[in-house]
């Protein structure tokens, strides 16, 4: 399916009960090792980029909380997954994985080597996996290293296992026509990835002017509320990966 841009047109009913619902994530735990992520049977929403794209901020924007997702005064060093509940608290509907942050230059190699293998695994193999949402500046389009992340769950993209939301971020830092080539750019970059199967969409957001984070809101509803069968089928049938590297994980409030 070719990339399509947002919006998804609910209405404003719509659009309130999705930003009702994303209010509700809550921190549920911390985790430096896929073996360390709880076993459960709900719906996992990835939300990846690089360093300094604005993705801890979007994460809070979308759940209208201020400090839900912590953005380390230091980039990049954030190394943990940390997850959160979404949907009532005796019955949660999905959960939200933050990843670390990526690219940053002055973490040490060795350090980054082993965050893009935790990664690379995540989106490859991670059973509850069902959608990516990647942050991409939206000034400077895709580089080198978000390509490379897609390359990571290209193919889940490709049999509509997993969905791809990608967020060109910071778009009020742009003009009318610079907005345009944003997006034609990037739409070009992704329909690389695209099949019959596939579902990848693509908006322009910014969490200073609010741009976008309705129609976010309502799209991530929409793909919890009506998981795809392919999805379904992988969280029933994959098995737990274990990832045999030993650690202890730790919530950082200034990570």
């Amino acid at each position: 399916m070719t990339p399509t841009t947002a919006p998804l047109v609910g209405g404003a009913d719509a659009t309130r009960v999705a930003l009702a619902w994303t209010h509700t994530a809550r921190f549920l735990t911390t985790a430096s090792r896929l073996d360390q992520l709880p076993a459960h049977e709900l719906p996992e929403i990835a939300f990846v980029g690089r360093s300094n794209a604005g993705k801890s901020t979007a994460i809070n924007t979308l759940a209208q909380q201020r400090q839900l997702a912590y953005a380390s005064k230091t980039p990049g060093r954030t190394q943990h997954i940390n997850l959160f509940e979404v949907g009532p608290k005796d019955a949660p509907q999905a959960y939200w994985a933050d990843l670390p942050g990526y690219g940053y230059a002055a973490v040490a190699k060795a350090a980054k080597v082993r965050w893009q293998e935790v990664m690379a695994d995540y989106l490859r193999v991670r059973r509850n996996l069902a959608c990516v949402v990647q942050m991409v500046d939206s000034r400077h389009g895709f580089t080198d290293l978000d390509r490379q992340l897609l390359n990571f769950v290209a193919p889940r993209l490709a049999n509509g296992e997993v969905r791809l939301l990608v967020l060109l971020t910071k778009a009020d830092k742009l003009n009318r026509n610079e907005a345009a080539d944003s997006l034609r750019k990037a739409r070009a970059v992704l329909a690389a990835l695209s099949t019959e199967e596939s579902d990848i969409r693509i908006t322009l957001f910014s969490s200073l002017k609010r741009q976008g984070v309705g129609e976010v809101a309502e799209i991530l509803h929409a793909w919890v509320a009506q998981p795809s069968l392919d999805a379904a089928a992988a969280i029933a049938a994959a098995p737990v990966v274990i990832e045999p590297v030993a650690g202890n994980p730790s919530h950082d409030p200034s990570a």
